[in-house]
């Protein structure tokens, strides 16, 4: 049976290597690959890997009907004034203050509604706004095997 999947160019695949260094932060595996940089060594050949990932919602605070509102209120402000403004550019006439006064208007009109609704379907059950992000626990640096020695020789090095 012949796999249908084979041949198909941009599949994810699995990072390959050996391992040439373990780091806390993404940025300390950046600098470790620079540092191979530096030492005239081939980075085509390495892979930085996120393991261990974890999915963060950090909690901003409390959402409540008048940020809601206001919210939507000043965002729709903005875009408002943004397409009353391009009209105001092709507008013939004595009045191009006209497009952007409507434009500001229907824009704090459309912000309301469209930040009142979403939030009145939630019916309470998410009463606070957050941020989500994807990290890692750790972050290893995957060297091609034929040149795995060369890279940790020079990473350890960098730790002397």
């Amino acid at each position: 049976m012949t796999n249908p999947m084979r041949g198909m160019s941009g599949l994810p695949t699995p990072p390959k290597g050996w391992p040439v260094g373990s780091y806390d932060t993404y940025e300390q595996a950046q600098h470790a690959v620079d540092h191979l940089s530096d030492s005239h060594f081939a980075v085509e050949n390495l892979t930085i890997v996120g393991v261990d990932l974890m999915q963060v919602e950090r909690v901003l605070g409390r959402l409540s009907w008048g940020k809601v509102i206001g919210g939507g209120i000043v965002s729709g402000a903005w875009l408002g004034l943004f397409f009353g403004a391009l009209v105001s550019l092709f507008a013939s006439g004595q009045n191009v203050w006209a497009p952007i006064a409507f434009g500001v208007i229907a824009g704090m009109v459309f912000g309301l509604i469209s930040a009142a609704i979403p939030y009145a379907a939630t019916r309470g059950q998410r009463d606070f706004t957050s941020t989500m992000q994807l990290v890692a626990g750790r972050y290893d640096v995957l060297c091609d095997p034929r040149t795995a020695e060369q890279a940790r020789d020079i990473l350890a090095r960098l730790a002397i």
